[in-house]
């Protein structure tokens, strides 16, 4: 017994194997209350020794590990002991911030684990970052020399230095750039020229996108996307901006429309970001480190009247109102003509023929110049039966049987004007509703 009782690994079967044969030891002062688990059997004055013998001689062990347990946090009960650079357990602090992944961290220094994040990718690499940069725009497709208004560059050109430099500034600079004016007056395209021209990959959002099925959606994509704009300037070393075209569409109130609780998340979220530029939460606990380049925002919208007060006022948004000029208008048809080899004097006669006019009016009078040659070209492909089969159908070393564009003249394209003002008339002066129900009192 002397031995068994000084030989800790037979002690403790030795107790084991009488614990679980005798049930009744749970009769016993240190197990009150378990009795009732098992069937009264006859109790054993030596299971209750190894029971107490148990209790007693690991009574400091056990004390010590429970302390051990009561002290250790829940951060400390991953399999995985990568600290962040605050010490705190990696992965734990993965989890708690619920709309933060793995990926999107990537190998960075000071965030992971010095082991895992290596040198051979560098030290700051981000490894989705070519994914989120599918968002910006770049602007391949505008090919050839177009004509900028001076008046319109200066002001575009003059928000974003100012958001650029605001801490060197002693002022207060608006974030937000609110451009507005009548419909098809090139705002967008004329901000998308100056991009072009200062070399600036924005992120560019529509009013579509304003609206979702789920409530605080479109606020998040806002957030994310003035984020991914951040991390232009910051991993590629590119200016960046955040657009967001004909807003008024997506957050105006005309007439009894209803107000969502999308659009008041999108304005609450766009006032925050005019207060608070470098600090931009897209769900995650706040950390001090966590600091977002300011960027600056672009508006294009026909009536900001229709926007919430409080979000257009002057220390949040600066207002231009765009309305070309004649001049403007000249340089801008002109520059479009230029390649067609219509004259500047022939330019400004079409202008003077159809005034009042948008300057999307003057591009469309060359695309409907096109509208017979794509019907001759398409009589020469074998006719509208065949159409599917030679533009889809086709094997790949065979080519798409080549278009000749037509050659633009003043008389072509003054032919083409008068056909858009018939139907503009049309539209206006024919109430369609009237000529279906014009035989109802006969």
């Amino acid at each position: 017994m002397d031995r068994i009782m000084n030989n800790p690994i037979l002690h403790n079967q030795m107790a084991l194997f009488f614990f679980c044969n005798s049930p009744s030891i749970f009769k016993s002062p240190n197990l009150t209350g378990c009795s009732s688990l098992f069937p009264k059997k006859s109790s054993s004055n030596s299971s209750c020794f190894f029971v107490r013998s148990i209790s007693s001689s690991n009574e400091n062990g056990d004390a010590k590990e429970s302390n051990r347990r009561e002290k250790k946090t829940l951060s400390d009960q991953s399999s995985w002991e990568a600290k962040d650079s605050e010490g705190n357990d990696y992965l734990y602090r993965l989890g708690k911030e619920a709309d933060n992944m793995n990926i999107a961290v990537g190998a960075r220094a000071g965030v992971i684990d010095d082991l895992f994040a290596g040198n051979f990718l560098g030290r700051d690499s981000d490894i989705v970052f070519d994914y989120r940069q599918k968002v910006t725009r770049s602007f391949e497709y505008l090919q050839g020399d177009y004509y900028i208004a001076p008046a319109f560059m200066d002001k575009v050109v003059c928000h974003i230095v100012k958001n650029y430099i605001a801490h060197l500034l002693n002022t207060k600079v608006p974030l937000i750039l609110g451009i507005w004016g009548g419909k098809g007056q090139g705002k967008s395209f004329q901000t998308e020229l100056i991009f072009r021209a200062m070399g600036i990959e924005p992120v560019i959002m529509s009013a579509g996108e304003l609206e979702s099925e789920r409530a605080g959606e479109p606020g998040k994509l806002i957030r994310e996307r003035y984020r991914t704009a951040s991390e232009v300037v910051q991993n590629q070393g590119k200016m960046s901006c955040l657009m967001i075209n004909d807003i008024d569409a997506g957050l105006g109130r005309f007439g009894n429309t209803q107000m969502t609780v999308n659009n008041q998340i999108v304005v609450g979220t766009l006032m925050n970001l005019s207060d608070n530029p470098t600090r931009v939460s897209i769900g995650q606990d706040w950390r001090e480190s966590d600091v977002t380049n300011r960027i600056p925002v672009i508006f294009t919208g026909n009536d900001f009247s229709t926007l919430y007060a409080p979000l257009i006022r002057d220390g949040r948004m600066e207002k231009f109102y765009w309305q070309p000029t004649h001049e403007d208008i000249l340089n801008i048809v002109n520059r479009m003509y230029e390649k067609d080899g219509i004259s500047r004097n022939e330019v400004e006669s079409i202008v003077n023929t159809f005034p009042n006019q948008a300057l999307d009016f003057y591009g469309a009078l060359r695309s409907r110049t096109y509208d017979r040659s794509i019907s001759k070209w398409i009589d020469d492909i074998g006719g509208v039966e065949n159409l599917g089969n030679t533009l889809l159908k086709r094997r790949k070393d065979e080519n798409v049987p080549e278009f000749v564009p037509p050659k633009q003249t003043v008389e072509a394209l003054l032919e083409s004007g008068n056909s858009l003002i018939r139907e503009q008339k049309l539209i206006m002066e024919t109430k369609l509703s009237k000529e279906y129900m014009k035989n109802i009192d006969d």
